[in-house]
């Protein structure tokens, strides 16, 4: 068996390997001899997507298969491993697979199903999905308490006047989660999910989202409820950096779109459930505004109970090498067998790339790769573009304040936390489209389409608060906010928590959605401080026109750093985020943006944009029709299987 490659982590040169010993520069490697050629994962240049199994020869393969599984304590899976390695080297050839190799029509069929059916999965999946939307609906529900109570509490706590100091405190309160979270929640992800796990971290952040909450509705002075909502917030940035990864690591590549992204609306959908409370209890008399703060702690308690029924990653199991126990919940992730064995040694393979590039390494100096790793930094500029993009859009302006707002657009209590309720059905109902969009439209092309749209709803709204008042103006803001929402939604709504959790590499991807969710809520917490100085100094219309520039801005900013990742596995991600930023950037300047006016604005249909990326069965066909070199799956008949692929091929020494 060949020795892997081993690429040097101060220059990131990745070798090009074979079973004969390297010769001069430009040697060529004789038929039958392992040719694997790797791209390298800080400078992928080429935008090549490359399989880890593409060229090796089936004898060599089959040979790492058994290494592999005896090494790991799967010796009773090793016929399965065969042909799961089989089917990861070629995907879309599983039935072209012939000899003791080939599968049988039920794994065929399985394989089928994949693509065919793609929503018929299993039920500790759909499971484990539901159990991460409860997560999110605690985390928007714990959003919207202060959003009702805004109107209410601060007379209660003496902080109700329109000092300088009155504005802050009430503003420091609504952000106290957000504080929290920032500073100290989203940097404990890493840490805890080493030791204990997705499963065991959701858990310990679940109780920081109920006991906090039910004490914050005892609170008696603006200091004790900032303790609460401090605390509170350490479970919601724990468990807003660990719940989409771990919705990811299980998702099937083809839907983990549409299953991540149940993070985002079902915060979304608890958020109206937030707004309905809030309009359910405003006439509850003095404890009304308790009863806002304290009910977000509901939906937690289903929360610790549920995840103890959920499998565990098995990407974390496989981290800490332990892939008896991913095995274990692979396979009750999956409809089959074949799916797991493929899946499981498919990301063992990448994974062992990985680690020749990122060296396990302790938790500062993990963080401190987040920008120094090429292949790191540019996932990192990535996450870090879409969520602080959350917050320039301006939703969490209606979200905390959207009662307060609507009081100043001249509505009483009432109509105004009703107000806030449609608010709150807008962005759940029409978060609903992401689910067939997000994996087909793609992440990237959703916010493109939706930030132009956010951006001129936001400043029609600030405008429409000029008329005169009455119940003409009061609908036209309700409207434009409504279609504000209507679009956020299905674009920067689902996309950025769904985004950071998958383009980071394993090694760095809890420290990295730590890093990222810590970006969104820190900035929350800033918008949250200072929006009652900015709508007091500039007025509605003065404050949505910052935020609708805020909008322009994120657009360019997300046209230029942001890369498409749908449909592609958590490891070929490896290869998009291998291209320089440089590269990507000068792409979309020179051919993306071109086309785009040609097809858009000329309405030229003939007009056509070359990809970026490739994948390496592109290259690999290319190559094989030019050269006449073979497959792993071909029939006896058509030449030796053992010694056909990658024949006749040549690579430069390194």
């Amino acid at each position: 068996m060949p020795e892997s490659p081993i690429s040097d982590p101060g220059t990131a040169r990745i070798e090009k390997f074979s079973s004969e010993p390297k010769g001069a520069p430009g040697h060529h490697l004789e038929k039958g001899h392992s040719n694997t050629e790797h791209v390298d994962l800080n400078a992928n240049l080429e935008a090549r997507i490359k399989n880890p199994l593409e060229g090796i020869p089936r004898d060599q393969l089959l040979q790492r298969v058994e290494a592999f599984c005896e090494e790991k304590g799967l010796t009773q899976h090793v016929e399965l491993f065969r042909k799961g390695a089989l089917v990861a080297q070629n995907p879309d050839e599983y039935d072209r697979i012939i000899g003791a190799e080939a599968l049988n029509e039920d794994e065929k069929l399985a394989l089928r199903n994949e693509v065919e059916h793609k929503w018929r999965l299993p039920a500790k999946l759909f499971l484990t999905i539901a159990t991460c939307s409860i997560g999110a609906a605690v985390q928007g529900w714990d959003q919207t308490g202060t959003n009702g109570a805004n109107i209410f509490f601060p007379d209660i706590y003496g902080i109700g006047g329109t000092s300088t100091r009155d504005k802050l405190l009430v503003g420091l309160v609504n952000a106290g989660p957000y504080i929290g979270s920032a500073f100290c929640g989203c940097w404990l992800s890493d840490p805890i999910n080493n030791l204990w796990g997705r499963r065991g971290v959701i858990f310990f952040s679940a109780h920081f989202c109920l006991w906090p909450v039910i004490g914050s509705a005892f609170c008696h002075s603006w200091w004790e409820q900032l303790i609460c909502r401090l605390f509170m917030g350490i479970g919601m940035g724990v468990k807003a950096s660990t719940v989409p990864i771990y919705a990811a690591e299980n998702s099937p590549a083809s839907i983990r779109g549409a299953l991540v992204m149940s993070w985002q609306m079902w915060t979304a959908f608890g958020i109206m459930l937030g707004t309905a409370f809030n309009l359910a209890v405003w006439n509850a008399g003095a404890i009304n505004w308790r009863l806002m703060l304290g009910a977000p702690f509901i939906p937690a308690v289903p929360l610790l109970v549920l995840i103890y029924f959920c499998p565990e990653s098995p990407r974390w199991y496989m981290k800490k090498n332990r892939y008896g126990k991913a095995w274990d919940a692979m396979i009750r992730l999956r409809n089959h067998p074949i799916q797991v064995a493929r899946d499981i040694f498919y990301i063992h393979s990448q994974l062992e790339l990985e680690e020749q590039l990122l060296r396990n390494t302790w938790y500062l100096q993990r963080m401190a790769e987040l920008f120094t790793i090429p292949r790191v930094r540019r996932a990192t500029l990535a996450a870090f573009t879409v969520m602080i993009a959350q917050q320039m859009c301006g939703i969490n302006i209606i979200a905390f304040y959207s009662t307060t707002i609507f009081k100043e657009a001249g509505q009483d209590d009432f109509q105004a936390l009703l107000a806030s309720f449609g608010f709150g059905l807008v962005n759940w109902l029409f978060a609903f489209p992401a689910f067939w969009t997000i994996d087909t439209f793609g992440r990237r092309s959703l916010l493109l389409f939706t930030f132009p749209q956010m951006t001129w709803t936001l400043l029609a709204a600030g405008l429409c608060t000029l008329l005169e008042q009455g119940t003409a103006r009061t609908a036209l803001v309700a409207l434009f906010v409504y279609l504000f929402a209507a679009f956020y939604s299905p674009g920067e709504g689902p996309v950025p928590f769904t985004y950071s959790a998958e383009v980071f590499p394993l090694s760095h991807r809890e420290i990295g959605m730590g890093f990222s969710v810590a970006t969104c809520l820190f900035w929350a917490a800033v918008l949250g401080m200072t929006f009652p100085f900015l709508l007091e100094s500039a007025g509605t219309v003065g404050a949505f026109g910052c935020y609708a520039g805020f909008n322009a801005v994120a657009m360019i900013m997300i046209f230029f750093w942001v890369p498409e990742t749908k449909q592609k596995t958590l490891e070929e991600l490896d290869y998009v985020f291998a291209v320089p930023t440089r590269k990507f950037a000068s792409y979309q300047l020179r051919h993306a943006l071109p086309w785009w006016f040609k097809r858009w604005v000329l309405w030229r249909r003939d007009a056509k944009l070359k990809p970026l990326y490739t994948m390496d069965r592109d290259h690999q066909g290319e190559r094989a029709r030019q050269q006449g070199s073979g497959s792993n799956t071909l029939s006896e008949t058509e030449g030796d299987v053992g010694k056909t692929a990658g024949a006749g091929e040549t690579f430069r020494a390194v």
